[in-house]
């Protein structure tokens, strides 16, 4: 058998009640919470009881999601289940780190808490659209970017999809050059320019928090969103310009399985990684750890791998 890596998802992927049948199944799943109240009490009403609308705040959406993945990671963990590499889409690089080792559960949660409230404050500052675009190249989506004052390719999710962020006004232009070029521009619900130029002043006052911040080496390989491959000595540097950088999400999982993997589990809310990562290379096989079920399955299935 191969690697297993462990997955994170970013926001987007938050919904109700997320992460209380993992405590209902994990005993450490509900350790995790415990310590996530010791830090930022409410968090578990926000996740088991907390309504659709009160988690799309990016503040709340944050460490809620960072909570449930590190949950779901110890459910695992917890029935023998264990990483070799880890990697995270955007927030989720930092429940990867802290999975790894870098630090504790408890940094990690404040890290998270910090981070959350800056992206909030620039996409308040400067409202954005965000669109995923379908059916063109990397070069097409970038050839058709670079005809737009302030429009970015912003995540490199799969063959044939890549996110962009954009100013306000240019988006119907953007959306029908897109379409003249052969493909489509999906619309996200978000008003915000995450991993562009729109995050230059919440990337710079994340990395002055950072300072007050000492990390140490993961015990497994991380994969860095900035570069698609393991996670340099530079932690901070790295995680600060994360947040205004492209996310290389396509090189990344292409790096780990060069590395070995060809066991994905998807830690948290959602599919919508294992989705991308079938389309990377439909060899691997992906599993999830969302809630009771899938749990329950990805401990049968994978351990009878092993």
């Amino acid at each position: 058998m191969g690697k297993i890596a462990f997955v994170f998802p970013g926001q987007g992927a938050q919904h109700a009640g997320m992460g209380r049948e993992l405590t209902e199944a994990s005993a450490a799943a509900r350790e995790i919470f415990r310590r996530a109240e010791a830090v930022r009490p409410g968090t578990e009403a926000q996740c088991f009881t907390g309504s659709e609308e009160e988690l799309k705040d990016t503040a709340v959406t944050q460490p809620c999601l960072f909570t449930v993945e590190l949950a779901a990671a110890a459910a695992l963990t917890e029935a023998g289940i264990r990483p070799q590499m880890a990697a995270g889409f955007s927030l989720g690089e930092l429940a990867a780190l802290t999975c790894a080792g870098s630090m504790s559960f408890e940094q990690g949660l404040e890290l998270v808490c910090r981070r959350g409230a800056l992206v909030q404050q620039a996409a308040l500052a400067r409202p954005a659209f965000m669109s995923a675009v379908v059916k063109l190249s990397d070069e097409a989506v970038r050839e058709v970017c670079a005809g737009f004052r302030e429009v970015y390719p912003v995540n490199y999710n799969c063959p044939g999809q890549i996110t962009v962020a954009g100013a306000m006004e240019e988006k119907p232009a953007f959306t029908a050059a897109v379409k003249a070029a052969g493909g489509r521009a999906l619309p996200l619900k978000v008003q915000s320019g995450f991993h562009s130029p729109f995050m230059n002043e919440a990337s710079g006052r994340f990395g002055e928090t950072l300072k007050g911040y000492a990390f140490t080496a993961p015990e497994i390989g991380v994969y860095a969103n900035l570069t698609g491959e393991v996670y340099p000595g530079d932690i901070a540097g790295t995680l600060t310009r994360q947040i205004c950088s492209p996310v290389l999400w396509e090189r990344s999982v292409r790096s780990m399985i060069a590395d070995g993997a060809d066991i994905f589990i998807e830690l948290g809310p959602g599919t919508t990684l294992s989705g991308m990562i079938r389309r990377i290379d439909p060899a691997v096989r992906t599993f999830s750890a969302s809630d009771a079920q899938t749990l329950e399955e990805t401990i049968r299935e994978v351990g009878a791998c092993r």
